[in-house]
């Protein structure tokens, strides 16, 4: 815990959100978080079968999550594809707090056709996200494009949408996501943090930003 609150406090200043994976401690706790920082919070605890670390019960991966709202963390991660007593008591516990809820899914093995990517932006809006969270891994310059388009979907939908590819060819989503309408990015602290296959860190994506005269 004490690695990961001075982990966050190195970047606070140069983050708009700092995510804390949850399944990433030893120990997980929320508070402490809390009282240590001032960024806005979003709270992930992700499964193994979404590429995570958590392989506990569901209901204590659940409450930590909960836990999150009740502090009325900015925003909690929940994956699509959670079991429906999952996705039903957040919603319970969300009409108590402020906090917003992403909708997540991720596929570590490529970027499926566009008429399934687009149904898991409708299910995500379907099921009440008020963020919705697609990340792929892409082969090619087609699978970046593919996903990207997704923000247009997004768009007439009226529905806020995080979006990129995973892997070297994808860095190029990464950096422009934001740009073109996405919701935001997601960066490591530094470049032996990374959490998935070609993750910038903070430094990497602001040189990259003041080059381009954002």
């Amino acid at each position: 815990m004490s690695s990961a609150l001075a982990c966050a406090e190195t970047v606070a200043s140069q983050a708009d959100v700092i995510e804390v994976r949850l399944d990433h401690l030893k120990e997980p706790c929320v508070l402490p978080f809390f009282d240590t920082l001032e960024t806005p919070l979003l709270f992930t605890n992700r499964p193994s079968w979404e590429g995570g670390l958590f392989t506990g019960d569901e209901t204590q991966r659940l409450e930590l999550l909960l836990k999150a709202v009740s502090a009325n963390s900015r925003y909690i991660d929940l994956e699509l594809l959670s079991v429906a007593e999952s996705h039903q008591r957040v919603q319970q516990a969300l009409q108590k707090s402020t906090t917003k809820l992403i909708l997540s899914w991720h596929n570590f093995k490529n970027t499926p056709d566009q008429k399934k990517l687009v149904e898991r932006v409708i299910l995500m809006q379907d099921k009440g996200a008020d963020i919705g969270k697609i990340i792929t891994t892409a082969h090619s310059h087609r699978d970046v494009l593919r996903v990207l388009q997704l923000l247009e979907v997004a768009e007439k939908l009226h529905f806020p949408l995080i979006t990129f590819c995973m892997g070297q060819i994808g860095v190029v989503s990464r950096v422009a996501t934001c740009g073109l309408g996405g919701y935001m990015t997601y960066c490591a602290v530094d470049e032996q943090a990374a959490t998935a296959p070609g993750q910038l860190s903070v430094q990497a994506l602001q040189n990259i930003y003041s080059l381009m005269g954002d």
